[in-house]
């Protein structure tokens, strides 16, 4: 069984880095799934549920600072939680 966005309990924009200010442990702690067009994403490292977005990592690559090169795409972003 998996809760929806619509009980209310996820934020529109959340984020995986823990110097973003969209980041929150517990809520991924907890386990966080996206659909994206209809599709189960896993290497999502931010979305935003209102403006219709997510950023993926681009494989292995790191910038200068060693995060991971995302790119963002756009469509229909559906979160929910895992378990």
């Amino acid at each position: 069984m998996t809760d929806t966005s619509s009980s209310g309990q996820l934020p529109d924009r959340l984020s995986t880095n823990p110097k973003s200010p969209y980041y929150d442990e517990a809520l991924l702690t907890r386990g966080v799934g996206i659909k994206f067009d209809g599709q189960e994403k896993t290497n999502v490292e931010e979305y935003c549920v209102s403006e219709g977005w997510i950023r993926v990592a681009v494989g292995k690559t790191v910038d200068r600072k060693g995060n991971p090169l995302t790119i963002k795409l756009t469509g229909k972003v559906e979160p929910y939680l895992e378990k």
